[in-house]
């Protein structure tokens, strides 16, 4: 098994040294931009380039991660990162957004493209057109079974990483827009403000509710299942943890460390050992998320998501230098180790670094504090802001031995610099108005049969389906009524979420509607260009439009779409207009407009309709939005919506007169009711506003940190 890599985060210097410290193969890191973590300290180019050249000294690996999307006005700051990176050589590059692997391809070839688990990668499709399109390692994403990894991994010859160890996310790999929706802070873009681990009210507003932390995930924990990785061919298995601290990082390293060096020996005494090891992780309850199938383990609303050890709550509070008396009949705490505060009604949350530490017994604890029938206590300094009835955990012990620093400690020789280059200029040549598949106007988007029924009151140029089980049932019924919409007026759309098991299914189901008339589709994952390749005999044509969740937020990411044989494409829903303009500068009438829609802010694998007894809930701010399972998506899982739909049908003038002719209203998710369908067409029809919507991120654009706000 000497081929097995044991991949670790280093999020900071410190995480670097215990990384490697406890023999990790490899790391990967950030550096101030354009990574999936830019709330972790990362890398500044020198220390970046200290440890590249002192990592390979060791025959250890290094990748970097450039896993975020990109505007248009950020492109020449990318080329110039990637130009940097390729004249520094790492061993590999991470990449979410496609216009770097376009400028990878054609500007710097050197560099290895590693496809991010952003990339929404489950299927052997997808993995095998990425690698065809450059990629030589490819991230899975989080939401496979053993069984699909197992298939998955023998329909293709790319090399797999996949997680084995730390934090989830609720929505599937890359498909998560919730964070972007309360304020742009777009966790396609690195600044995730974890919407699954806040504490929501079930219930509508005004009624009787139950709060729970519904959508955090325990932490995945696969160390039980390294020997069947290994055999099923698994080239890396990746620990996440880029925030986290460096102990956490030893403790987790050094565990995998262990299995993978039994995996030719004993491997039940390395779990065993490996286990014990992982007892100290000090983060979230484990769970093997969807490895075995099992959709009902990895949610529990009673825990409130935070990481750490549980030492209870703050039983008091004492004198100006603020210490709390902690229950911690169970742990040692000292000075130097590390607690995170939660307060009561989870509005806030803080890590904190212990300044002082007084057992409750000595005689140096405050006096006349004493509580009734309580022995083992602590007094520690506590943040401003907590109080008596907070929560408190502990989140890491103080180092008690240093590793040798990976960095060597004068940095001065390495100052090598990303340079002022300007990318190349990409001109995207439009399509010509007779190669334009789709006429001009309205497009409406709907996820049920039923509701063809309701939009033909107000007829639109055509009518968007969402392909799902229900659906693809009904168009290959037999002897079903006839619909009232000729099938060259439906278009069909198919789901972001691709994963290994549904890979034949899907192609059967293509195939037969296909033979049946049905020619038009919104492709959202790149495996599904594969189906489309060829065309059987006697079988129009199909006509393909790359769909939202391709995330074509610049010219290059464009071109790269584009080329797999689609020459129209649906704006992002994150988009703005000022980057949709910039964008695309001509050929805009090949660009598809949302102008309303109910964005799934969670797009979850597993189907939560039979494990929550509620539909309606809202958060600590009263904010509200709906969860719809499988019953409600056609069997396609659960979607997380807001109550109140995005919205922008007043700006359709100015829209066209910039010369963006083709627009959807997306109507899909919940059930369509006619009377809200006759009000978003009559506020398009009067240019008017309609009220209780969101612009998302329409006007303000995505959120930039200080580091990421230049051009």
């Amino acid at each position: 098994m000497s081929n097995v890599e044991l991949l670790a985060p280093a999020g900071s210097p410190e995480a670097l040294d215990a990384a490697i410290g406890e023999g990790a193969d490899g790391v990967y890191l950030g550096l101030k931009t354009f990574n999936a973590r830019l709330r972790s300290a990362n890398f500044t180019y020198a220390q970046f380039e200290g440890a590249l050249r002192i990592l390979h000294r060791m025959r250890r690996k290094v990748y970097v991660t450039v896993n975020t999307v990109f505007e248009e006005r950020e492109t020449d700051r990318v080329y110039q990162l990637l130009k940097y990176l390729a004249g520094l050589g790492p061993d590999g590059i991470i990449v979410q957004d496609f216009g770097a692997a376009r400028m990878v391809r054609e500007y710097f070839p050197s560099l290895k493209l590693h496809a991010s688990t952003q990339m929404n990668s489950a299927s052997a499709k997808t993995v095998n057109l990425l690698s065809k399109r450059g990629f030589s390692r490819v991230v899975l994403a989080r939401e496979l079974s053993l069984e699909e990894i197992r298939e998955l991994r023998l329909r293709t010859n790319a090399e797999l990483e996949v997680f084995v160890h730390g934090a989830l996310c609720v929505s599937a790999s890359g498909l998560c827009l919730f964070s972007s929706f309360l304020g742009g802070k777009s966790a396609n873009r690195g600044l995730c403000t974890q919407a699954c681990r806040r504490i929501y009210q079930a219930g509508a507003a005004g009624s009787e509710s139950k709060s729970g932390y519904y959508f955090s995930p325990a932490d995945l924990q696969l160390i039980e299942k390294i020997p069947d990785l290994a055999d099923a061919g698994i080239n890396s298995f990746k620990i996440e943890g880029r925030m986290k601290s460096a102990e956490y990082v030893g403790v987790v390293v050094a565990a995998y460390r262990r299995l993978i060096d039994s995996l030719d020996g004993d491997r039940e005494r390395g779990i065993q050992e490996a286990q014990e090891l992982l007892l100290r992780d000090f983060a979230r309850k484990k769970t093997l998320f969807y490895f075995n199938g099992n959709e009902g383990d990895w949610l529990r609303p009673e825990q409130d998501g935070g990481t750490g050890i549980p030492l209870g709550t703050i039983q008091m509070v004492k004198g100006s230098e603020r210490l709390g008396l902690i229950a911690a009949d169970t742990v040692t705490l000292g000075v130097g180790d590390s607690l995170r505060f939660h307060k009561a009604d989870d509005s806030q949350r803080v890590s904190h670094k212990i300044t002082s530490a007084i057992p409750e017994s000595s005689p140096e604890a405050p006096s006349g504090c004493a509580v009734a029938n309580r022995q083992g206590g602590i007094w520690v300094s506590i943040p401003h802001g907590f109080e008596q009835g907070d929560s408190v955990y502990l989140i890491q012990t103080k180092a008690r031995g240093k590793r040798p620093p990976v960095l060597p400690r004068n940095l001065d020789n390495f100052r090598r610099l990303p340079g002022r280059d300007k990318a190349p200029a990409l001109n995207l040549l439009p399509l010509k108005k007779k190669e334009l598949p789709f006429p001009e106007g309205i497009y409406t988007g709907i996820s049920r049969i039923e509701d063809l029924y309701v939009v033909q009151s107000v007829r639109p140029v055509r009518v968007m389906l969402s392909y799902n089980q229900r659906t693809a049932a009904y168009l290959l019924g037999e002897n079903n009524p006839p619909l009232p919409f000729k099938r060259a007026e439906i278009i069909l759309v198919l789901d972001p979420y691709f994963p290994q098991a549904q890979e034949e299914p899907l192609g059967e189901n293509l195939r037969r509607l296909r033979e049946r008339g049905y020619s038009q589709f919104v492709l959202n994952n790149l495996g599904h260009f594969s189906y489309f390749r060829d065309t059987p005999q006697g079988v129009e044509p199909a006509l393909l439009i790359a769909g939202p969740y391709l995330y074509t937020f610049n010219r290059q990411a464009l071109s790269f779409v584009t080329a797999l044989g689609t020459g129209m494409v649906v704006s992002p829903l994150e988009n703005n207009r000022q980057n949709l303009e910039r964008t695309v500068e001509k050929g805009r009438a090949s660009i598809f407009v949302t102008l309303f829609a109910y964005p799934a802010l969670f797009r979850i694998r597993a189907d939560l309709g039979g494990l929550y007894d509620f539909e309606e809930f809202q958060d600590s701010r009263g904010e509200e939005f709906r969860l719809l399972g499988g019953g409600q998506t056609g069997g396609a899982g659960s979607l997380v919506i807001p109550r109140r739909p995005f919205s922008i049908v007043d700006k359709l003038p100015f829209l066209q007169q910039a010369g963006f002719s083709r627009f959807i209203l997306d109507f899909s998710g919940p059930p369509l009711r006619k009377k809200d369908y006759k009000d978003v067409m009559a506020a398009l029809t009067a240019v008017s506003p309609l009220p209780n919507t969101s612009r998302f991120n329409w006007k303000n654009g995505f959120y930039h940190e200080e580091s990421t706000t230049s051009p």
